[in-house]
């Protein structure tokens, strides 16, 4: 009886150790569990930060998913490769070297700044006059230049260079003019494409315009890839870079030159343009074309017939035949 009632007791015993056992089993399990959570959980928030998107965890427990992290590891990945093919080369950021670029008078593309960079004594004099020049000046978050920086020390201003300097318009009109009775000039309405203007710079030097405007906003800069693309004729035509495109428009048409728009709504064809007299040929985007309020300030609007089923022209090409017609007249 003795033996039986050991022999139970043993057997208490045992359940009591496995249980306690695999409940501390379990309780370390569960310790285990969550520092895999927890690892898992910081691991996905740095992944997320390194691919520039501001993703909040969520407020459970759980970790994320493997689908969601591999997700992270796959942007992670795509943000590495995008920052090395983004090209640099043109670029300048943080205050003392930004300032030096600007005083040297090198030529400007585009500049990102903070508000408080923009008002401050050393940089605002310098900023507004080359505002006054027709060079886009955005001011934008701190967060905004660290994107576009890759996260940078930029210390809140950022500049892309240009290829070369632009000149005023009233210089373009006196240059245009000394050279020719009857100078030929281009403006871009709306071409964002680099590849689009570098492409009609070329024609407009081909065929000996005598200028290229372009707007401060809603164009592509004079940047390197414009430059490749016009194959050097940057180096022989001037380019103004206005303030605003329609009153630009306005002191040519004060300047004696007739505003041509190119649309292919329009029911005159280009080959019966026979007017001698300065011309300004409007070139716009080959998706919306030229704006409305630039269409009124035109003098007339002209159309490149098509004869096939394509129902539009590259903008580039437009250009081009438009220029052709105009200078063989």
């Amino acid at each position: 009886m003795k033996n039986q009632n050991k022999s139970n007791s043993s057997r208490k015993d045992k359940n009591i150790y496995n249980k306690s056992s695999h409940s501390q089993n379990n309780s370390n399990i569960s310790k285990s569990s969550k520092k895999n959570n927890h690892f898992k959980n910081k691991e996905y928030y740095r992944l997320n930060n390194e691919s520039g998107r501001n993703l909040k965890l969520t407020k459970s427990r759980n970790s994320p998913s493997n689908s969601k992290l591999y997700s992270a590891n796959k942007n992670s990945e795509n943000y590495r490769d995008s920052k090395n093919k983004k090209n640099f080369e043109d670029w300048i950021w943080g205050k003392h070297s930004v300032f030096e670029a600007l005083k040297s008078e090198r030529a400007i593309n585009r500049i990102w700044c903070t508000s408080e960079i923009f008002s401050s004594e050393k940089f605002f004099l310098l900023l507004k006059d080359l505002k006054s020049k027709g060079v886009l000046i955005e001011e934008v978050s701190w967060n905004r230049i660290s994107q576009l920086t890759f996260g940078a020390a930029h210390q809140g201003v950022a500049i892309q260079l240009a290829f070369t300097n632009t000149i005023s318009l009233r210089k373009l009109i006196d240059l245009s003019k000394a050279n020719s009775s009857h100078p030929i000039i281009v403006a871009l309405d709306g071409i964002t494409d680099p590849h689009n203007v570098g492409a009609i710079v070329r024609s407009a030097e081909a065929f000996n315009c005598k200028g290229i405007i372009i707007p401060q906003r809603r164009s592509a800069g004079l940047t390197g890839t414009v430059a490749k693309v016009a194959a050097g004729a940057l180096e022989h035509i001037p380019v103004s870079r206005v303030v605003n495109l329609n009153k630009a428009l306005d002191e040519l048409k004060n300047n004696g030159f007739l505003v041509i728009g190119l649309s292919g709504d329009s029911k005159k064809n280009i080959s019966e343009f026979n007017e001698k007299s300065p011309i300004v040929v409007v070139v716009g985007a080959e998706d919306k074309g030229i704006s409305l309020l630039t269409q009124k300030n035109c003098d007339f609007l002209l159309r490149i017939p098509i004869r096939g089923k394509t129902s539009s022209l590259n903008a580039s090409v437009a250009a081009a035949i438009s220029l052709f017609h105009l200078t063989t007249r």
